[in-house]
């Protein structure tokens, strides 16, 4: 055992989170009950250093430190990434040409040599971000959907020098001559602080911060586990490549190893390694959570409902299991809450965790067995 959402709120829209994405018919309780919080506060987590990101020890200066969002290529022309092993938290999610994009989230990025490739930034990747209240750093973004959030007080944005972005990061991306256009920039720490320091961006959590997981050396409770099923072979989007849902092109996969607790990554047919280290990707938890999706243009933009109060879907896999549940997201500056169906907040095992964000009107297509 391991130790240790466009905002464009897809208002008025209710999401049925009755039945599962792989097809099986769940027999839940017919009614859930809503905690008055289901995460902790960090004023009630002052003892040991421990990071609200992995529920892991960590330097008591990163504790309460702001993570870092970066955002990173997922086409297979820009594989493998660099410096993706190291991320607490990892986002994907589909963007248009129905691929999917990352999201990787840092609680310690003092000596991060090298980050990359970047890609541009979409507003649920921006909204997401500031569950954790994270510094957010990207290359380029869909400026007619994103670009008034990236340059409001909302978010403390490092971006690359393009047009729509007020103030350029001129500092922290490097061209890799490695990589070929456009998926040669990358980033650097020691640059990165920087513009941070340059920006006089606050670099200590809010006062007001609330943690978006519960850790436990056991894992799940026994009640979470109470609906729970054997799931060791996770795909996002199905079995197949054809499905035009992000996961399905990326041919993204889980699989759960018994021995050491991890849920190993593959995609595009192989294993989905970090080029620095050359392992393959491996995470104590998998999260599936279900969001409505809409196509927003003929380019194919995407969005994606980031909150609301609709008890919408959530699959939590760890330690071997699926545990059933629903999310919910009041404001941007909460983070999405998991719950089981007694209402109980879903406790992570210690570690790290990938994070699926499953297009809800295609979630026929997920498959978990």
């Amino acid at each position: 055992m391991r130790k240790g959402l466009l905002y464009i709120a897809v208002l008025g829209l209710a999401v049925t989170l009755a039945g599962c994405g792989c097809g099986k018919k769940e027999e839940l309780p017919s009614e859930t009950q809503q905690p008055e919080s289901a995460t902790v506060d960090k004023e009630e987590n002052t003892g040991d250093a421990i990071s609200y990101l992995t529920g892991l020890p960590i330097d008591e200066e990163i504790k309460n430190s702001r993570p870092l969002a970066v955002m990173l290529n997922n086409i297979k022309a820009g594989c493998p990434q660099s410096g993706i092993a190291d991320a607490a938290i990892v986002y994907e999610a589909p963007v248009e040409g129905r691929i999917t994009r990352l999201m990787a989230l840092y609680d310690d990025y003092r000596n991060l040599e090298k980050v990359g490739s970047i890609r541009s930034c979409r507003d649920y990747f921006v909204y997401m971000a500031l569950e954790y209240d994270a510094i957010y750093a990207h290359f380029g973004q869909a400026t007619l959907y994103v670009g008034d959030l990236l340059n409001s007080d909302k978010v403390d944005n490092i971006s690359g020098a393009v047009a729509g972005i007020k103030h350029p990061a001129i500092n922290t991306f490097y061209d890799e001559r490695s990589r070929k256009a456009p998926h040669h920039k990358y980033l650097n720490s020691e640059r990165l602080w920087k513009d941070i320091e340059k920006f006089g961006y606050r670099t200590e959590l809010r006062e007001d911060y609330v943690a978006k997981f519960q850790f436990d050396e056991e894992g799940p409770t026994e009640d979470n586990l109470t609906y729970a099923e054997d799931a060791t072979m996770l795909y996002p989007g199905g079995k197949t490549a054809d499905r035009p849902n992000g996961f399905s092109y990326v041919e993204a996969r889980f699989e759960y190893n018994e021995k050491d607790g991890l849920y190993y990554r593959y995609q595009y047919g192989d294993k989905h390694i970090d080029e620095l280290t050359g392992e393959q990707l491996a995470y104590d938890n998998v999260i599936f959570q279900y969001c409505h999706g809409e196509v927003r243009d003929k380019e194919d933009y995407l969005a994606f409902g980031c909150h609301g109060d609709e008890d919408r879907m959530v699959r939590v896999f760890t330690q071997g299991k699926m545990i059933p549940g629903t999310w919910s997201r009041m404001d941007d500056n909460s983070p999405a809450t998991y719950l089981d169906y007694y209402g109980d907040p879903i406790v992570l095992s210690p570690g790290k965790t990938w994070i699926c964000v499953i297009w809800d009107e295609f979630r026929d297509d997920v498959v978990y067995e």
